[in-house]
């Protein structure tokens, strides 16, 4: 759980080396001319016949100490972050290097081996794993000899030392502390005890009779039994560095010297290894499962590339050739918004204005001496989709330049999705100018001052227009350097991996003119042709067809934006119609859009097409399109031989296309899988049930000159066999070279050699993986059944993301979710992938619609894969994030999801279907009993988990308390002694003060309110009264005239004027639960309780009787109440927890006394502070920060509605800098929206001169584990205008106490760790180092108050644990809540939360309350004290050690598991595993309408 640790930098080698020689200075037998601080390095460490004079040793010097000290220490360069590359190196340096080790805390005998240490993972916070060998060593180099007192004194000297034992002993794993009682017992089996005049020599390493003391006399030879008379008559105890010592050393200086050791890392093997089978039931493989059977495959060579003589040594040469010969020939025609030809780029056009672009690139932008651009350089190209005549003239002027243009997407907002990463990709081409048209430049988003934004992780780029007006025209005597294709890059095209990443493949020059090539023999495409380019023409089949191959085969191309597709889905059909085009290039969505829109017009024909090239025919479901596209159009004269899909892919590019077919041949066949078997990797036909099968169309044969082999997509690249399906490969002169400035990935991706079922490489030629997964089938017809990016792989077996997504379509998605904007990914959830599936409900569509869709598409995805879908969630229409040609942008969607920020208004989970592998069954020992669990911990050497703040102490007779035992006689009080001292300041939106409250003004409005109670409520003492206020001074006023009337206060939210029938069931409900007799509130509130939009929602007949106090009669109360005793009920605290259950709890006039006065002290709040509060009043520690602690204190509040930040998210940190607060609270809610709503604007904040610096503490007030990645990106974030680091912290408390922990002024700063998700898992807490395998980052939830204790107890036997274990917080304090307040009080819960005792070790019989959450208590040693002065007070002072100046004990909070009624500890064992990967936030996200 928690230890003692002296962390590195806390003493430094000399001041160690004087503190051990003078402790040690009574015991150390001192040698002449030696330090005794170095008796121990001089002795030799092995024993001899004959040891050396130990003066001989004399000459070693400290700084050889320091060397053989440093030589063994950890290299701090093999951290959790480094690359893997350099893992491998560190881990065999590693093996070389000889460790040094530390102390344990424990004596234990080096003869017995624990079992538990075999099956125990060792706790890496206080030894690391050579120790155990070292304990071997030693084991064979010295007999125990030694002599122990007896057992009875030891266990109560070890009894007693627990207290005082250094907190190092609490790293011991729970194995080694069984191994420790059993290597006790054993040694107690088997010695008889006797006692020493002379304390031994705890340095010494050998003792032989020249170098002992003559002074120590030994027992006779026989006095020690179970040992043969020929052993070494020193009997030495082993210690963690393999140094022996006697067991008569003191546990004082023993633990001390173990605390001043410095604390080693856990081994760097436990950073990389992930021995998740030690915690999930890891799931067997079916036996029934198919598996391969047939031989394995040989690659399929492509037909040879033809060598045709007129074709150019170079594409540039081809621009040249045509540009020159044929300049009046059409290249390319753009359509307008309509479908209407715009514009017609001529050959001879593109060729002079490539020419001129080529020569202002290389000449004009720079100087002569200087250019901005060299040969080589990448330049980036940003064009929209709708003008392809501008990009085109800008990519073959950058070919003739010798300049390597990068393509990408116009952004449009500084937001983009893979935005981001496209910058990535800039970067990492060194990329620094852009070229762009001039319209382009202006509809960019810029800054107030007219510049282009710094796009989010772009590098800064100089753009450049490329219209024609500001291009130079080339002189008579200049030409471009063209020369015969080499290997040198042309362009590189961005590809977006499955986790979203961006990078850039390479294409040679060389490549680009052989895929040319291959496309022109593949598609037989002739000179004059016509083709219709619907896609995207800057990347993958639309940039390969109709801006190169286009341009070597002197074709003309037809380019349809998606601009246009999307206000005529038919233009693509009349465009070949009108052109008469032998070729059109589309996608499935196309021949999907172009059916929906046939009925608009029928009068097209389509009998010109040869080839209609489905681009994603890679998509197996793209068949079902080209059937029904083929039997509509059929009979408008498209070719059932003309429909040609093809396989593409970054990296490989063309993989395969199907060849236009002779008129009348038979079509090729078509593959019908089993869905069963692909998910197994396997081919098999489908002969079962014809709803889980998969029919396959071939793309086609191998492109010319290539060749393909398909490899197992895990592990080594092992060829498959002919009916296995793996990852398409292809080894061909068109391909990509490599990921630019991505060595690593590209030897993976671009220089892959299969080998075979022995391992052994089969050839030499290095073959590309395509990213593609399929099967070369009869007749080297290759087939596709899925992308290695849509890869979902669960519990062993393969799913295609596509093919979930054509499930779920199929389920009459029609009426429900947009057909084309659903995402299918995978979520990582106990150590396998989970499926989870988005979609974009339609607006008209219902919520019992939504429901019942949902469900049917989790039966038929069940059904159909067998496979359970872990959530499916709606989002609103238009909220997923979009790719630029419309798809959606997956690796966005699942980082929203993780994140939180989907807000779907839809969801259903559904984790018991899917998440089968969950933890294993814990192994509970029987017959170990609460009082056996402390005995072993105590015997081990471990504390109990236990833990107070500083004590009340004694009141004083003028103290404010002794006078003043009720709020309201404090109220009074002040009233009368400070009545013009401001208590309470309201703030607005606008940061101007719009309400104050003075001691007198509240008092006189609360005697003002306590009247009206009185007379028009006619209420009596005791009577329960809802306050309903939003935030501010009235709320504070009407709580104050309920405790004056004798009155009972419940603070309740009120209502939502526009969400009333989803808030003010909230409101109703907690009326009838707390029996209210009266509500007082505003006019305005009153108004919408019972309007007719109220009515809707809730029975308005039935409220009881509401009292406004916005005008208040001027008449004062007879009497204040005064209540009998201070365990009178002063007010109800109502809360709903984040599952909707509310919890009620009293709350007494004592508690809220000791609750004010623990605060006070904690925070040193007086008069003349001021402290700004931004939470919700309504409950909690929230309540009484903005209602009670003022008037108790005297100190002034600033308040500051959470509601107003709203409208001005500068409010409260513009507050708090100009009131220079020292002290703040704010509630999760409130830093999250700073932090997202304030991020980027760091620098305006700077211009309106907030300052944080004077802040101390940033408490964040919520009764949950603190939010470490929210607190820590808050500190990060506005830190450069000020903020502390160490001033942003938490509190902790509960429904039975409120206030548990708080970050005080003058206490440590709060720290976090990383525990251990293994250790956690078996009640076990285990510190690790960051980016340890299995590791939860946890914080401290802040220093306990004043007055409260905290112990952690197991929750099933409730006997106090150790300090190394994980269990229930149990808290004694005086503010603990009384009880929960029920219609039908239940004795029996009341006692369990509130008045319980410890079964075992509390002969006090203290009784403590339940909070329901899981916790542990680490002590670590305070160094040097924040806030300065000998008065800085430690929290929790035990037993202090000789030397230490104290312990601070801290609280840390594991996780929560909160509810109003009992317990639920029975399902905790699934808490415990679950809770630990959930993304922090979460629990705040909004969700419209969850099911599980």
């Amino acid at each position: 759980m928690s230890f003692l640790c002296l962390f590195l930098g806390d003493i430094t080698q000399k001041g160690y080396e004087k503190k051990r020689a003078k402790l040690l200075a009574p015991y150390v037998p001192q040698t002449q001319g030696v330090d005794p601080a170095l008796q121990k390095e001089s002795r030799p460490q092995m024993p001899a016949p004959s040891a050396a004079p130990a003066s001989a040793s004399s000459s070693s010097s400290s700084s050889k100490f320091h060397r053989a000290r440093s030589g063994g220490a950890r290299d701090e360069r093999y951290r959790s972050d480094i690359h893997t590359e350099a893992v491998q190196a560190a881990l065999a340096k590693h093996k070389e290097q000889k460790m040094a080790l530390p102390m344990p805390t424990k004596r234990r005998s080096t003869f017995v081996q624990s079992p538990a240490d075999a099956c125990t993972p060792p706790d890496t916070s206080s030894a690391s794993e050579d120790e155990g060998s070292l304990r071997r060593q030693a084991a064979l180099s010295a007999a125990l000899h030694q002599s122990l007192q007896n057992a009875e004194s030891w266990i109560n000297r070890s009894v007693q030392g627990s207290s005082t034992s250094s907190s190092a002993s609490s790293t011991l794993s729970h194995g080694e502390g069984k191994g420790t009682s059993g290597s006790l017992a054993d040694v107690f089996a088997n010695t008889r005890i006797e006692s020493f005049s002379v304390p031994p020599d705890v340095t010494a390493t050998t003792s032989t009779p020249s170098a002992r003391p003559a002074a120590v006399d030994l027992p006779p030879s026989g006095i020690v039994k179970g040992m043969h008379k020929g052993s070494n008559r020193s009997s030495l105890m082993d210690t963690a560095d393999g140094v022996p010592v006697s067991s008569r050393v003191s546990t004082k200086i023993q633990q001390l010297l173990n605390t001043l050791k410095r604390p080693k890392r856990p081994p760097l093997k436990e950073f990389f290894v992930d021995d998740f089978e030690e915690i999930v039931e890891v799931p067997q493989p079916d036996p029934n499962q198919p598996k391969p059977e047939g031989r394995q495959m040989t690659p399929v060579k492509g037909e040879p590339l033809g060598v045709v003589c007129n074709w150019p040594p170079a594409l540039e040469a081809a621009l040249q050739r045509w540009g020159t010969t044929q300049a009046k020939c059409p290249c390319l025609t753009a359509l307008d918004v309509t479908g209407k030809p715009v514009y017609t780029l001529t050959y001879g056009k593109l060729w002079s204005r490539s020419l001129k672009l080529a020569y202002t690139l290389l000449n004009k932008l720079g100087t002569k001496n200087e250019p901005v651009l060299r040969p080589g350089d990448r330049v980036a190209l940003v064009y929209p989709n709708n003008d392809p005549v501008m990009f085109m003239v800008a990519f073959y002027g950058c070919l003739l330049a010798e300049v390597i243009p990068v393509p990408i997407e116009v952004p449009l907002t500084r937001k983009d999705a893979g935005g981001q990463q496209i910058g990535f990709l800039l970067g990492s081409c060194g990329i620094a100018l852009a070229l762009t048209t001039e319209v382009c430049l202006k509809g960019l988003p810029k800054t107030q001052n007219g510049e282009i934004v710094q796009f989010k992780g772009w590098p800064r780029l100089k753009w450049v227009v490329t219209d024609s007006k500001y291009l130079s025209k080339s002189p008579k005597d200049w030409q471009p350097n063209i020369s015969a294709a080499g290997t040198e890059p042309a362009y590189i095209e961005y590809k977006t991996s499955k986790e979203g990443s961006v990078m850039g493949v390479t294409v040679s020059r060389v490549a680009m003119l052989a895929h040319c090539q291959a496309l022109s023999q593949a598609c037989n495409y002739s000179e004059g042709e016509t083709i219709v380019n619907v896609l995207d023409f800057k990347k993958d089949a639309g940039l390969w067809h109709g801006i190169l191959t286009n341009v070597m085969n002197k074709l003309h191309t037809i380019s349809v934006p998606y601009s246009v597709m999307k206000t005529c889905p038919l233009s693509w059909v009349q465009r070949v119609h009108a052109h008469k085009a032998k070729v059109a290039l589309v996608k499935c969505r196309d021949l999907h859009w172009a059916m929906m829109a046939h009925r608009d017009q029928r009068d097209v024909s389509l009998s010109s097409l040869r080839m209609l090239i489905v681009t994603d025919g890679a998509n197996p479901w793209s068949v079902s399109s080209c059937d029904a596209f083929l039997s509509l159009f059929q009979s408008h004269g498209l070719k059932p031989e003309a429909i040609c899909p093809c396989a593409t892919s970054p990296e490989a590019m063309t993989v395969a296309i199907r060849r236009p077919g002779v008129p009348g041949a038979p079509l090729p066949g078509r593959a019908i899988l089993s869905m069963n078997g692909l998910s197994f990797g396997v081919i098999r036909v489908n002969t079962e049930d014809k709803n889980s099968a998969l029919t396959v169309q071939d793309v086609g044969h191998v492109m010319p000159g290539g060749m393909m082999c398909i490899v197992k997509p895990d592990g080594p690249p092992q060829l498959c066999k002919t009916d296995e399906i793996g990852e398409i490969c292809v080894s061909s002169r068109a391909g990509g070279m490599m990921y630019y400035g991505l060595a690593g990935v590209t030897k993976n991706t671009f220089e892959v050699i299969p080998v075979n079922s022995s391992g052994s490489p089969v050839g030499e030629v290095p073959f590309v993986r395509s990213g593609l997964l399929g099967f070369v089938g009869p007749g080297s017809l290759v087939f596709v059944v899925g992308k290695m990016d849509g890869l979902l792989t669960v519990s062993g077996r393969r799913h295609n993301a596509d093919d979930i997504v054509a499930t779920g379509l199929a389920v009459e998605s029609i009426k429900t979710v947009y057909r084309g904007r659903i995402a299918v990914f995978s979520v990582s959830v106990f150590y396998d992938e989970r499926i989870v599936v988005v979609a974009e409900q339609r607006p008209d569509a219902s919520e019992e619609d939504s429901f019942q869709w949902m469900s049917r598409v989790l039966q038929a995805i069940d059904s159909i894969h067998q496979v359970g879908v872990y959530c499916l969630a709606l989002v609103p229409a238009n909220t997923l994030p979009k790719t630029p040609l419309g798809g959606i942008h997956i690796s966005q969607t699942k980082q929203h999801f993780l994140e939180g920020s989907l807000h779907p208004c839809n969801i259903l989970m559904c984790p018991h279907t899917c998440v089968t592998n969950l933890p294993k069954p814990r192994q509970k020992q029987p017959g170990v009993g609460p009082a056996s669990v402390m005995v072993g911990n105590l015997v081990a050497g471990k504390r109990i988990a236990q833990a107070s703040g500083r004590d009340l102490g004694q009141i004083e007779d003028n103290d404010l308390v002794k006078k003043h035992q009720f709020l309201t006689e404090v109220l009074q009080w002040r009233a009368q002694a400070t009545p013009d001292h401001p208590l309470f300041l309201l703030l607005n939106a606008k940061g101007t003060t719009v309400c104050t409250a003075t001691c007198l003004q509240l008092h006189k409005k609360a005697e003002r309110i306590a009247s009206v109670l009185c007379d028009k409520g006619h209420l009596n003492a005791g009577d329960n009264v809802v306050l309903l206020y939003p935030p501010g001074i009235e709320l504070i006023t009407a709580f104050y005239g309920c405790l004056y009337s004798g009155c009972v206060p419940v603070t309740v939210r009120p209502p939502h004027a526009q969400s009333l029938v989803a808030t003010l069931p909230t409101v109703r409900m907690i009326v009838e639960v707390s029996k209210a007799a009266c509500i007082l509130t505003t006019q305005t509130l009153m108004r919408l309780l019972k309007s007719r939009e109220a009515a809707g929602a809730v029975d308005v007949k039935t409220w009881p009787t509401i009292i406004d106090t916005d005008d208040l009669p001027r008449k004062r109360l007879a009497q204040i109440y005064k209540p009998p005793t201070p365990e009178m009920l002063a007010y109800l605290d109502f809360s709903v927890s984040t599952t909707g259950m509310l919890t009620g709890v009293k709350m007494s006039h004592a508690a809220v006394s000791g609750l004010c006065r623990a605060i006070k002290l904690q925070c040193e709040l007086y008069s003349s502070r001021q402290i700004a509060i931004c939470l919700d009043p309504y409950c909690g520690l929230g309540f009484v920060l903005w209602c009670l602690c003022s008037v108790y204190s005297g100190h002034q509040s600033i308040l500051i509605p959470p509601m107003e930040l709203e409208s001005n998210l500068f409010l409260w940190l513009s507050t708090v800098s100009q009131y220079k607060i020292r002290d703040t609270f704010c509630s999760y809610s409130v830093m999250e929206l700073c932090t997202k709503g304030l991020g980027n604007q760091v620098e305006m904040l700077k211009a309106r001169g907030i300052n944080l610096s004077c802040v101390r503490t940033c408490v964040v007030v919520a009764e949950e584990r603190p939010r470490v990645s929210l607190t820590h990106s808050f500190s990060k974030l506005f830190k450069d205008i000020g903020l502390s680091s160490r001033a942003v912290s938490t509190t902790f408390g509960s429904r039975v106490n409120v206030a548990i922990c708080l970050q005080g002024t003058s206490g440590p700063d709060p720290t976090t760790v990383y525990v251990d998700l293994k250790s956690l898992r078996h009640d076990r807490v285990r510190l690790v180092e960051r980016g340890a395998p299995q590791s939860l980052l946890l914080s401290e939830s802040g220093k306990i108050l004043p007055g409260v204790k905290v112990v952690i107890v197991n929750p099933e036997t409730k006997g106090p644990l150790g300090d190394s274990h994980l269990g229930e917080i149990w808290v004694n304090s005086p503010h603990t809540a009384s009880g929960y307040y029920t219609i039908y009080d239940n004795e029996t819960l009341q006692a369990d939360h509130f008045n319980t005792r410890l079964s075992f070790g509390d002969a006090a019989q203290t009784l403590w309350a339940r909070t329901g959450y899981l916790g542990f208590v680490r002590r670590t040693e305070l160094t040097a004290a924040s806030g300065g002065g000998a008065g800085h007070s430690l929290q929790g002072q035990r037993g202090i050690p000789l030397g230490m100046s104290g312990f601070e004990q801290r609280l840390y909070l594991a996780t929560a598991c909160r509810d109003s009624g009992e317990f639920p500890w029975e399902c905790q064992g699934l808490s415990r595993g679950c809770t630990w990967a959930q993304p922090e936030g979460t629990a705040g996200n909004s969700f419209g309408n969850i099911r599980v």
